[in-house]
C-alpha cells in the first residue's frame, strides 16, 4: 500500500515542459525540502543528498514515451539499493 500518491497529466507546450523539469531542477541542487508547483497547489518534498534514478525510453504506436524515476526513502536515513 502507497502512503501517498499522485499524478498529473496535461498537455504542455515544450518550453511549459522545460520550465517545469528546470524547476525540479532547482528544487534537486538545493536538497532538503522542496517546493514544486504543480497546478493549483504546490507540494512539498524532502529531498535526501543521494538518490536512486531510472530513465526509461518507449518507442511504439506512433508515439514515443520518456519516464525519469527518481525513488529515495521515505526515512532518513540514506538511499539503499533496491
Amino acid at each position: 500500500m502507497k502512503d501517498l500518491e499522485f499524478e498529473q497529466k496535461s498537455s504542455l507546450s515544450r518550453l511549459e515542459a522545460a520550465d517545469r523539469l528546470s524547476a525540479l531542477a532547482d528544487a534537486l541542487r538545493r536538497g532538503g525540502k522542496a517546493e514544486l508547483e504543480l497546478g493549483p497547489g504546490t507540494l512539498t518534498l524532502r529531498i535526501p543528498d543521494e538518490l536512486l534514478s531510472e530513465i526509461e525510453v518507449e518507442v511504439g504506436d506512433g508515439q514515443i514515451e520518456l519516464e525519469i524515476e527518481l525513488k529515495w526513502p521515505t526515512s532518513k536515513a540514506g538511499a539503499t539499493e533496491e
